[in-house]
């Protein structure tokens, strides 16, 4: 496993808002604040230490940030949501100079921000959500809404599709996830898509754990998180959901857990597994297009959890860090933090499962790089899909992890992520990931130079090499908006104090706040609701100057890994 940041200027250093592989090929394609969709080729890392990133191309279109891309399943179409309600379909067209990606449709429907959208399985719909609150379901063929989705009470952050085709599902910061099932309606002799919301999950109706109080906590985080992102996902066979944004206490004096949570597609109803995932919230989760056979070795400690006859591979990020665990084993096949300054807002797989992507609000992306068979041997599912009635499912009740106490659950959970960021997750002498380490592997940290500098290959236009040592005295030292006409010098002094401010009133928010030089809209301005509640320019703003530092080296071994919380029926 190999990998770290790629010191390349991605968006012009402005925030990458989200990524995507292609599902074909080794084509990344990112978005952010600069507008624009650029793609870039990813080759091998052989003696370097890192896989090799080049510039491509980019899509202009966009008059405003782009939050979301999504390819199509086929490849052959690419979906872009941004701010102002923008969604556009681009298609992939052959010419004698190559093949070029050119607008095919404009869908306009929602009325503002567009924070996230999914295609299904046969990229015949797609489902979007944004800060007007609702959901769409839209005709990709036609171009066409078919119905919008409007209980939402705040901001739609997340928004997934059921791989099977009968449930949809969406996450908002009204602090609710709301499951819709297909319930298709006869008009005129022609079946219509009728989506119906099924379940909302909201609180605990009953303790989730067995010390837990018998009150009702909420299970999400309030509008108050500093990302504009909960991309919630279902599972490649459709299984289960995993949904970030998790938040929870065993009693009403206890501290709060960030958790992302594990709902079964046996019981929509509530939570099957809570995974822990210390001080930072969740805010994206991806699943790994590959499903692979079982090894075997822990299949005793995960008997009481998943009851798969194959392992799924997923990816869940924090704000800070990235966790990644598969259905056979308790604990997190591999913890990575300290790789960003800022916070992370999206993550994607290779369709090959080589490369795993992670975007930043610092305007850089990390990737990492797994071997040939380091993640075990491909398994075929029949067809591609599991029955309805299959047994292969999280199991809900009668499962019982050796957790002991929760809250020795969360100081272990704490420590190894503190651990985790010690190591500094730069690349080493060799190239390996420092903290990125299988369960029955030991940690091995090694020493690096104070100014490497990561090249690329090539001289592409575009693209400049930084060293992480300059990167760091940009990001800390000299942290200066570039004024551009729209922010005056005395309205960034003033923000900048009362950033400071606020950090030092709340210690536990996102390290040194600090001011990077990015080009900031219009929404970015931060003013209060009539009603008292943050606006959406508030949120982006606070999420776009959240940052965390790495800390020294660290020779330490990893903790034992956390493990996640088996919920009693």
């Amino acid at each position: 496993m190999k990998g770290g940041t790629v010191q390349i200027i991605w968006h012009e250093r402005k925030p990458v808002l989200t990524l995507d592989f292609h599902p074909l090929t080794a084509t990344l394609a990112t978005a952010g604040a600069d507008f624009d969709i650029k793609f870039w080729s990813i080759k091998p890392s052989g003696t370097e230490k890192l896989p090799v990133v080049s510039y491509l191309s980019n899509l202009s279109y966009h008059s405003s940030a782009v939050n979301v891309i999504r390819f199509s399943s086929s490849g052959e179409l690419l979906a872009s949501g941004a701010d102002g309600g923008d969604l556009i379909i681009w298609k992939l067209n052959s010419a004698d100079t190559g093949q070029t990606w050119k607008v095919l449709k404009m869908l306009r429907s929602h009325l503002k921000d567009i924070l996230d959208l999914q295609w299904s399985s046969d990229a015949t719909y797609i489902i979007s959500g944004s800060v007007d609150n609702c959901c769409i379901i839209w005709d990709v063929n036609k171009g066409t809404n078919l119905q919008t989705l409007d209980a939402h009470a705040h901001y739609v952050q997340g928004v997934a599709w059921d791989p099977l085709g009968k449930y949809a599902s969406s996450l908002s910061s009204d602090r609710t996830c709301r499951i819709y099932m297909n319930k298709p309606h006869k008009s005129k002799g022609t079946e219509k898509t009728n989506y119906v919301c099924q379940q909302v999950i909201s609180k605990a109706d009953q303790p989730l754990l067995k010390n837990s109080q018998e009150t009702k906590i909420h299970l999400f985080h309030d509008e108050t998180l500093p990302s504009f992102f909960r991309r919630l996902a279902w599972s490649p066979d459709g299984s289960f959901l995993v949904v970030p944004a998790g938040s929870y206490k065993t009693n009403t004096a206890s501290e709060t857990v960030n958790a992302a949570y594990i709902i079964s597609r046996k019981d929509l109803s509530r939570p099957a597994i809570l995974l822990p995932c210390t001080n930072k919230a969740v805010v994206a989760v991806r699943f790994c297009p590959i499903i692979f056979k079982l090894r075997g070795a822990n299949s005793l400690d995960s008997a009481g959890v998943f009851n798969l006859p194959y392992r799924i591979i997923f990816a869940v990020a924090t704000l800070n860090s990235l966790y990644i665990y598969d259905t056979e084993s308790v604990s997190p096949l591999a913890v990575l933090a300290g790789l960003h300054y800022a916070a992370i807002t999206d993550i994607t797989w290779s369709s090959d499962a080589r490369y795993l992507a992670l975007s930043s609000q610092d305007g850089f992306c990390s990737l990492v790089e797994f071997e040939n068979d380091e993640l075990g041997s491909p398994y075929s599912l029949s067809e591609g899909k599991v029955e309805e009635d299959s047994k292969s499912t999280v199991q809900t009740g009668n499962a019982i992890v050796p957790t002991g106490n929760f809250s020795a659950v969360l100081s272990e959970s704490k420590d190894m992520e503190l651990e985790a960021e010690a190591v500094d997750m730069v690349t080493g002498e060799s190239g390996n990931i420092g903290t990125a380490i299988t369960e029955n592997q030991s940690t091995v940290t090694q020493d690096k130079p104070d100014n490497m500098v990561i090249e690329t290959t090539g001289n592409v236009e575009g693209v400049i090499v930084y060293s992480r040592k300059n990167e760091a005295e940009e990001k800390t030292d000299d942290m200066v908006i570039e004024a551009t006409g729209r922010i005056g010098t005395a309205e960034l002094d003033r923000r900048k104090v009362e950033a400071e401010d606020k950090a030092a009133k709340h210690p536990w928010n996102l390290g040194t706040v600090s001011f990077g030089a990015q080009d900031m809209t219009e929404k970015q301005l931060a003013n209060p609701d009539s009603d008292g509640k943050q606006t959406e320019s508030g949120e982006k703003t606070e999420q776009q100057l959240s940052s965390s530092k790495s800390t020294p080296l660290s020779n330490k071994r990893a903790r034992k890994r956390i493990t996640p919380i088996a919920i009693d029926p």
